[in-house]
């Protein structure tokens, strides 16, 4: 079975993108994010998914795609801020590195733009973003076998500090 070198989880905003493509190229290796394969897989963009099929026809797909992705992905892998709210997802992790990239709300708002293209922030995004951020904190401790600060850093400091983690 192959597995992902770094299973990247966070809250929307926290860079698991930016900071995956940089890890991978530092460690010459490829990227998946599992919100491009449920894009792919379902022919169209995540908002679309929300609001044709819902929040649970998405969250089907997505375990699907986390689950393919953790068997078969050699390199670094994103999983999407929600991922970790599937207790099959969590159940999954075990066994593998698990990178929280920790972001607070500040550096996330101004991240995500307050939620263009995100259907779970389109209402109320600051106060959407906090109240998620704070139901999935204790979820991504849970998977983590390491954490990782990424406020006020560069994606290349950030992966750095991976590199080093990964490499001991």
């Amino acid at each position: 079975m192959t597995k992902p070198v770094v299973v990247l989880v966070g809250a929307p905003g926290s860079g698991k993108t930016t900071v995956g493509e940089t890890l991978a190229a530092a460690l010459g290796v490829g990227f998946r994010d599992t919100d491009t394969d449920i894009e792919a897989l379902a022919g169209k963009p995540i908002p679309e998914i929300f609001i044709d099929e819902g929040e649970a026809h998405f969250r089907d797909l997505e375990r699907a795609a986390v689950a393919a992705a953790l068997t078969s992905h050699p390199g670094i892998l994103a999983l999407g801020g929600g991922a970790i709210l599937a207790e099959e997802n969590r159940a999954a992790l075990v066994g593998h590195t698990v990178v929280h990239l920790s972001v607070e709300l500040t550096d996330a708002v101004k991240r995500v733009g307050l939620g263009v293209g995100r259907p779970l922030l389109a209402i109320n995004p600051r106060a959407t973003l906090k109240h998620l951020m704070d139901q999935r904190r204790p979820l991504y401790a849970e998977v983590a076998t390491a954490t990782v600060v990424t406020d006020g850093r560069t994606p290349t400091e950030i992966a750095d500090e991976i590199v080093s983690l990964v490499e001991r």
